[in-house]
Order: structure tokens, then sequence, then C-alpha cells
């Protein structure tokens, strides 16, 4: 496949408007009939889900730091037909991990640079009139391998603060193709670990045509479409077809979906399909248990600490992995899905809870702690043992007690210092720990 012409939207730092004018860009080129697709660089559940419901299609997940070059090309290249590929860059647009990967840090510059995309860089004006010619020509020139090709300005005031920034603009050297002026009623409500779920969020769509008409009036779409280009090809540097991100942990797979389980990453259905397992999605929240037929059941992320009243209640999902694991069936939990698969849930008011009790685990959101990062880590044993994985952790939950068989022989962070308090367990077919797969890395033996 040819890839779609593309650009990254980037911003100087987190919380400056990515989010949202990649939202209301990808709803008005969708009314305009371009047919535009969506990617989000960097390990994140939420984002990806909003992309979907404003451009019509799924968007798909672009982590420089986990995944091999092959691996990226191959995923913009699935986003294809389209007459715009959106991709929405993480924090600050030179922000990465510490070390580089399996692709570089992990930043938008990484994978602007790796293909040669032009940067859209989003600038919150709310607070700045010319220094932004500082600001936009540091950005421009910090790196001259990451093309800074134009500039939008969010946040912006009255007409005279409009023509103050189109003349920082020019300063710098960069075209200014929107002035987006502030708008107090539009914006996206966020928890503990990011934005509600685009399933959470009342009246979606009303207010994504909202951002659509806002962005339609004050940028120049037009500009926007003439800045995309294909990604080079001369970034995919690996010719063999990259195998699985993370295989199939069997041939029918049970997954829990529901606002508790919504963290899975697009490319490992779209892998696991591929490798030609069939997906069984079940509802813990809507008092569903697994397929029978099931030889595996996944528990992805997400907000189990939200609702351990109800999958405490209602047990018909616990008793349904019970009956899998006695028949030998592999189960599965990352992050949300190991705290459900543990003996309890302590909630954010202090209130225990039991949950499956399948594995050595206790778990608190009453007693807060941020753990944040990437991860290395090599599988002892359970449905993906004896390579090496490359994840992601971010979870605000603490272990209060922990018994059992570790999961993974060591983790890292993306430094390779050792990272304690992470090492999951596993009880027979049952495993699980905090880490969110994104892909395999090499044989542990080789």
């Amino acid at each position: 496949m040819t890839p779609p012409p593309a650009l990254i939207l980037a911003a100087p730092a987190s919380s400056g408007g990515k989010t949202t004018m990649t939202l209301g860009l990808l709803r008005a080129f969708r009314r305009r009939g371009l047919a535009p697709a969506a990617a989000k660089i960097g390990p994140d559940y939420i984002d990806p889900a909003f992309h979907e419901v404003a451009a019509g299609r799924p968007s798909v997940n672009l982590d420089g730091w986990a995944m091999a070059p092959d691996r990226l090309a191959r995923l913009i290249e699935t986003q294809a037909p389209s007459g715009l590929l959106a991709i929405e860059g993480v924090m600050g647009l030179f922000d990465g991990a510490p070390a580089p990967g399996a692709s570089g840090d992990g930043s938008a510059a990484a994978l602007a640079r790796m293909f040669s995309l032009p940067v859209l860089l989003v600038v919150d004006a709310g607070a700045q009139a010319r220094s932004a010619a500082a600001l936009i020509h540091g950005f421009r020139s910090f790196d001259p391998a990451v093309q800074v090709a134009a500039v939008i300005f969010n946040r912006v005031g009255g007409p005279g603060h409009r023509r103050v920034l189109a003349a920082a603009a020019a300063e710098a050297g960069v075209p200014a193709l929107g002035f987006v002026p502030r708008r107090a009623d539009i914006a996206l409500p966020s928890r503990h670990l990011g934005l509600v779920q685009a399933r959470e969020t009342t009246d979606l769509d009303a207010l994504l045509d909202r951002l659509a008409d806002l962005v339609a009036a004050h940028v120049d779409l037009d500009a926007v479409v003439a800045l995309a280009r294909p990604a080079s090809s001369g970034a995919r540097l690996v010719a063999a077809e990259p195998g699985p991100a993370v295989p199939p942990p069997g041939g029918r797979i049970a997954l829990a979906r529901d606002d508790a389980f919504a963290f899975i990453y697009p490319h490992l259905l779209a892998d696991w399909h591929a490798a030609g397992a069939e997906v069984l999605p079940f509802s813990p929240l809507a008092g569903q248990a697994p397929d029978p037929s099931a030889d595996a059941v996944w528990l992805p992320g997400g907000y189990p600490e939200l609702h351990a009243g109800r999958l405490a209640t209602d047990r018909a999902w616990v008793r349904g992995l019970v009956a899998a694991r006695d028949r030998g069936a592999v189960i599965f939990g990352e992050c949300g899905g190991y705290m459900v698969l543990g003996q309890g849930l302590t909630d954010a008011d202090g209130r225990d809870w039991p949950m499956a009790g399948l594995l050595g685990l206790s778990t608190s959101f009453a007693a807060r702690r941020l753990h944040l990062g990437y991860r290395l880590g090599r599988m002892v044993a359970g449905p993906l043992e004896g390579r090496l994985w490359r994840g992601h952790e971010f979870h605000y939950a603490t272990i209060t007690a922990e018994r059992g068989d570790p999961l993974w022989s060591s983790v890292e962070d993306a430094t390779g210092a050792a990272v304690e308090g992470a090492q999951g367990l596993r009880a027979g077919r049952v495993a699980g720990s905090f880490l969110h797969l994104i892909a395999a890395g090499q044989s542990v033996a080789g």
C-alpha cells in the first residue's frame, strides 16, 4: 500500500490543545468528504478512541520506543486510503523516553525525523504575544532534521492579539495557518489517567461538531491539506513482514470490553485477527462471563477502581474465570485487569471490595502513587514466556499484599534501571502484571 499524505500535530508542551485541534480537524475534513485517518504517537489508549469517533475509522498507535521501524511503517500504511493522516503527538514535540528504544526515544520529533513528515505546531497563545516568535524559532531551529512547517495558534484573544501573533509567526519564518479563539464551552472532561473515555463522554458527536465548526471558521483547511505528504519510504529499514506485536494467547480469546476494561491497543487486536484468532468480547459490568469455548481470557487495563462495587456485587464474570481456569484456559490481566485477578481492591473512599481471587494480590486506590514509564520485561512463564517485552506502566494503584511466583524475571525502565514492585504474579495458567504490552523484543535465550 502507498502511505497516505500525513502530518504530525505537535505542541511545545502538554495541555496546549493538540487533542482538541486534532479532533476538530478530523471532523471538519470528514464533513468535507476527505476521508481522514488518525494516529497517536506513544502509549495512549484514550485519544485514539476519540480519533475514531471524529474520523469515522479506527486510529492506531505509533510508538517509536517500543516498535521497530518496519512495524511503524506498516501501521502508517494501514491508514490508507485516506485524504489526510493526522498524527497526534505526545507531550511536547521533543519529549520522549530518557534513552532510545526500538526506533528512537518515542517522541513526535523522532517520528517526524524518521519518516520525513512535516510538523504542524499547535501553540497555546493564551498567555503570550510576540514571545511566540522566540518559541517558534526555537522549535524550528532546535533540530534541522525536524521540519516545523507551520503553526496554529490556540486560545487567541481579540483582533489585536491575532495581529501580534501573525507578526510573530512571520518573524520566526513559519506560516500561521490558524488563529483559534478561546472557547470555555468546548472542553473535554478529564480524570486521573487523562481524558474521560470517548464511550463515557456525553453528547460526544455534538461536541465534535462544535469543534469542527470552530476549526473550520478559524483554520485554513486547504493549507493544512497542502502541507501533508506521504511518509518517506526510506524509513522502512526491515524488509521482512513483521510478526504479531503480541502473539495471540489462544485461538479463541475472550476479551473483557466495557468501561472498566477499555485499554487495549488496536494493533494488538488487528494482529490477533490476522493470525487467525477469534476475539470474543464480554462485559463484566453487564454481568457477562467469558465465552465457555474460549481457550484464553484477556483482561485489559481500564478503570476497575471506579466500578469496584459493581464488579464485587455481580460475580458472573468471576464464576466464568474460575471455570476457564479449571478447564485449562490461559487467563492474563494487564494493569486494571491484573488488579481484578487479585483478592481485593480498595477504592478511593477506602472501601474494600472482593475481586476474582485467582492471584495473591491486593491493591489500593485510596493510597495513590503514580507509576509511569516505559518498561522492558523478561517473562518467566505464562502465555508469552521466553521473550523480552516492551511495554508501558501508567497507574496510581499501590500494592498492599502480594504473594506468589513472579511473572517477570526482571523489569527495567527505559534507562535500564531495575523497577521494583513490577514483577507481576502467576499461578498455573493465570498471570498478570501492571505492564501494558506493546511489542515483543528479541528472545531472552538469544
